[in-house]
């Protein structure tokens, strides 16, 4: 009789706890549950309710990866500074938060060097960075003040672009970041927006959706000039949030005339509607992350402003499923 270790080559494994990094095709038995796994990879993209932030609030920003992020800023009853740090399982409250309390902001980078810029009210320009421990205000701001724009980058090298100035309704303003000050880019965003999302990096960004009207314009930005895609968004959007690259990038939530969960997949080319939505439909909400490991937090649904926080798991990546035998 055939033996697994005479088809595969090797034993299976007994564990107490599962494997940290499964590898796909690796079965093992979890001798604490006392059941059998083995490591799949997903072939459609997944949301996963994880746990509420501290502080529901909706027009915020956000930075990092699913597992190590950072919220901060945005609105309860009025505009708070209020920022949170998540470690893949549970947000942790830092009592310093931001030295400009303000919602509708934009913010880029990591955890540990964060990037926080623009906000109400009043619309400001103001630039804050984060150590992983406190904020520290930079005297050199935006040259365009603003609310509701999108960013890409890291702190020493952020892209602020599109949102709504003190004296138009939107607007395509492009500014890079290089850690000291700003510098304006003559060349703003052929679709001038606001309530967009962005992602990726100073030279290689993407901006995507936005309104007034509600918009499903995608751009594509090489560090001096942005390029049109015909081919937008499936459903046009404002409010949404943004994950990942310029040629694997993930969008999620927003409004239409009511609030979505829609997700969509960007190769670089075209967005691919996914058959899987936020569990939560919401706008004004923040994100981060990749397009196979994004991360949802905040925002506002019908019934009220949101702390939920949901976890994306994207086609290709790795999923542990138990085995069940009859």
């Amino acid at each position: 009789m055939a033996t697994y270790k005479g088809i595969q080559g090797f034993s299976i494994q007994n564990l107490s706890a599962d494997p940290s990094n499964p590898i796909e095709g690796q079965v093992w038995y979890n001798s604490t549950s006392n059941v059998w796994k083995v490591e799949e990879t997903t072939t459609v993209g997944a949301w996963a309710t994880g746990n509420n932030m501290n502080t529901a609030r909706l027009l915020l920003a956000g930075c990092g990866t699913q597992t190590v992020a950072l919220a901060f800023g945005g609105e309860i009853t009025a505009a708070t500074g209020a920022t949170e740090e998540y470690n893949g399982a549970t947000w942790a409250s830092n009592p310093t938060g931001l030295n400009t309390a303000r919602y509708a902001l934009a913010g880029c980078g990591i955890q540990t060097a964060a990037l926080a810029f623009g906000g109400d009210p009043p619309i400001t320009g103001a630039t804050e960075e984060y150590n992983g421990a406190a904020w520290t205000s930079n005297p050199t701001g935006l040259n365009t003040a603003r609310r509701s724009s999108a960013a890409a980058g890291t702190q020493t090298a952020g892209l602020a672009f599109g949102g709504l100035e003190p004296t138009a309704p939107a607007t395509g303003a492009t500014e890079e970041y290089n850690g000291a000050t700003w510098t304006s880019n003559p060349t703003g965003l052929n679709t001038v927006r606001r309530i967009l999302a962005g992602c990726g990096t100073q030279t290689a960004a993407l901006a995507f959706g936005g309104g007034p009207p509600n918009v499903g314009a995608t751009e594509e930005y090489n560090g001096s000039t942005w390029t049109s895609n015909p081919t937008g968004l499936n459903t046009a959007r404002s409010g949404l949030a943004g994950a990942g690259i310029q040629t694997a990038a993930l969008a999620f939530g927003g409004e239409t005339t009511v609030e979505t969960g829609a997700t969509e997949e960007y190769d670089g080319a075209t967005w691919t509607t996914s058959p899987a939505s936020l569990a939560t439909a919401r706008r004004a909400i923040a994100g981060c992350g990749t397009q196979t490991a994004g991360l949802a937090f905040g925002g506002i649904n019908p019934v009220a402003i949101s702390a939920a926080t949901e976890e994306w798991l994207g086609a290709g990546a790795g999923v542990t499923k138990t085995i069940t035998v009859s």
